[in-house]
């Protein structure tokens, strides 16, 4: 009996001894979902945010997690970025009890998704389309504590392309024919707001705007009316605002089937992987702007490019490194915290960060919640591509090669 007892006592302790210890044999998690496009002309950028937030959370969890907790990635896609398809992925993941912050590099262009992060005092971390986040949180900021932009105000895509070409011009390395230009846009606010700044920049300083068309968004498999009138007019500069690679990789083609003395820009698309896939040498010569994007020169960014390459075999564009660094972010003010349920303490430490990112020095802009932008903060990079490379030539103190008469273009 006294051993039988003595027996009952024992596995009794133990199993008490699991009961009260649940924090050392079960650890404590904060998920962290990402919304992405996962499907469509978007899928290869959205995928590359997937991937750099993987590679963050791995990182982090390696080196023993952040306040206690290991982070979760999951995943919202947003197909084909539809009101829709955002608003259901969105609410797929806030259901989750667990889920303590969101980020993304875009959801959709006009990113009304972060009124529905502000309604629960959601962490919302986000990269594009500030244009549409500025309409949405400068008239009251206050209300929305818990959204912060990774990158800078869009103004810059509208009013710096002059200067740059003008510079260019000056020290004899591009010639331009006349003072014509060309613009297209697919109908959705980034492109459209980027392509009307253009205009009028270009409208002020006395240049002709042959032509400012407006195709639907989506995919589009056939630019050839419009570069019909290119040919016609014969502008200096073309401009095609469409941020879709595929579809930046089709204008490119068809625009080289019988190309005039015009220097080709095309908005952000040549920055994304895919595009240099899909145009391989042909897209020698293409010039094309970015404002967040990572700076070749910084060691911030070799470090992350090469960890991009070693775990998923291929360098990435700017959307990866842009989620990298969220989540970066986000695990600094969970450190700050410590408690991943405190969502307006988070956010306000997420506001107060400065810090060097792969983009250039971060802070934010307390009345817009944007990166603040300047050349020693976000600055708007210009590139070429030239040989399957992209080629970082503005500015100066961040380029890291020059600028080239595209091979197309009489010397």
């Amino acid at each position: 009996m006294i051993k039988g007892f003595s027996s009952l006592w024992t596995c009794l302790g133990f199993a008490a001894l699991i009961a009260v210890s649940p924090a050392h044999a079960i650890e404590k998690i904060s998920k962290i979902g990402v919304i992405a496009p996962l499907a469509g002309g978007s899928a290869a950028d959205g995928n590359e945010m997937v991937d750099g937030a993987r590679l963050a959370v791995d990182e982090i969890n390696a080196a023993g997690g952040v306040a206690g907790y290991k982070l979760q990635v999951v995943v919202g896609d947003t197909q084909n970025m539809s009101v829709e398809s955002v608003t259901s992925a969105v609410q797929r993941l806030t259901n989750d009890p667990d889920l303590n912050a969101v980020i993304t590099g875009y959801a959709d262009y006009s990113n009304f998704e972060i009124e529905l992060m502000a309604e629960q005092d959601m962490p919302y971390l986000l990269y594009a389309s500030t244009d549409s986040t500025r309409a949405i949180i400068a008239p009251r900021p206050d209300k929305f504590p818990t959204v912060w932009s990774l990158n800078a105000s869009y103004d810059a895509y509208k009013t710096a392309m002059l200067p740059v070409l003008h510079s260019l011009e000056k020290n004899g390395r591009l010639k331009l024919q006349n003072r014509k230009v060309a613009l297209i846009s697919t109908d959705n606010p980034y492109s459209k707001s980027i392509m009307n700044g253009l205009k009028k920049s270009f409208e002020e300083e006395g240049w002709t705007v042959t032509s400012a068309d407006l195709l639907p968004t989506g995919e589009i498999s056939d630019w050839r009316t419009f570069l019909v009138k290119v040919r016609q007019d014969n502008p200096a500069i073309v401009i095609n605002t469409d941020p879709r690679a595929d579809n930046a990789a089709k204008f490119l083609t068809q625009f080289l089937e019988q190309p005039t003395n015009s220097l080709v820009f095309i908005q952000y698309a040549p920055h994304i992987p895919e595009f240099l896939k899909l145009t391989g040498e042909k897209a020698t010569g293409v010039i094309y702007n970015l404002i967040g994007g990572t700076l070749p020169g910084n060691p911030r960014t070799a470090e992350i490019n090469t960890r991009f390459q070693a775990r998923f075999g291929y360098e990435p564009g700017s959307s990866g490194p842009a989620v990298y660094e969220e989540v970066m972010l986000y695990a600094d003010a969970l450190k700050k915290v410590g408690d991943p349920k405190k969502r307006l303490a988070i956010g306000k430490a997420i506001g107060e960060i400065n810090k060097l990112t792969a983009q250039g020095r971060l802070s934010f802009d307390p009345k817009t919640h944007l990166a603040v932008q300047s050349d020693d903060g976000f600055p708007i990079q210009f590139y070429q591509v030239w040989d399957g490379k992209r080629v970082l030539f503005s500015p100066q103190q961040h380029a890291d090669g020059e600028f080239r008469m595209p091979p197309w273009m009489k010397q």
